[in-house]
C-alpha cells in the first residue's frame, strides 16, 4: 500500500497578500528567493523550475484563485508532487499555508525528498520574508 505524506508550513509573512502573491508568481521574485522559472497562475500553463543541483522540474498549474490560492504539481515523472499555497490576510500582513502533498515514502526517493523537503521549506519560506524586505528597502 502506497503511503502519501504531506508537508505542510504555516508562515506568517509581514507583507500584504498582494505581495506575496507576486513572490509566488513572478519569475523574477520567485528566483530570489527559491527558483528560477518561467512560472505564470495560469491554469493549465507548464513550466519549470530550475532546482541547481536537482535539476529542472517540470510543473503544471492546476488551481488559480487570484491573490488567494495557487497550485501546481511538482517534479511531473520524478516525485509526482503538489504544491498547494494558500494565503490569508491577517492584520497588516499573510498568513501563508503551504502544502507539498503526494510524496510516495515507500520509495527510496520520496523518502529522501520528504525528509529533505520536510526541513528545508521552513528555512525557504523565511527567504521569501527576506527577499520581500529587501524589495520594501529599494
Amino acid at each position: 500500500m502506497t503511503d502519501e505524506r504531506t508537508i505542510e508550513i504555516d508562515q506568517f509573512l509581514s507583507h500584504s497578500p498582494a505581495t506575496v502573491w507576486r513572490a509566488l508568481t513572478e519569475p523574477d521574485v520567485m528566483a530570489r528567493w527559491w527558483a528560477s522559472g518561467d512560472i505564470a497562475p495560469v491554469v493549465g500553463h507548464s513550466f519549470t523550475l530550475d532546482m541547481g543541483g536537482f535539476g529542472k522540474q517540470p510543473c503544471t498549474v492546476t488551481r488559480v484563485d487570484s491573490q488567494c490560492l495557487l497550485a501546481y504539481t511538482f517534479s511531473e515523472g520524478t516525485l509526482d508532487s503538489t504544491l498547494t499555497w494558500t494565503l490569508v490576510p491577517e492584520g497588516t500582513g499573510t498568513r501563508l499555508f503551504m502544502a507539498h502533498s503526494g510524496l510516495d515514502v515507500d520509495t527510496p526517493l520520496g523518502r529522501q525528498a520528504f525528509k529533505g523537503m520536510g526541513s528545508g521549506w521552513p528555512g525557504i519560506l523565511a527567504g521569501m520574508e527576506q527577499a520581500l524586505r529587501s524589495d520594501d528597502s529599494r
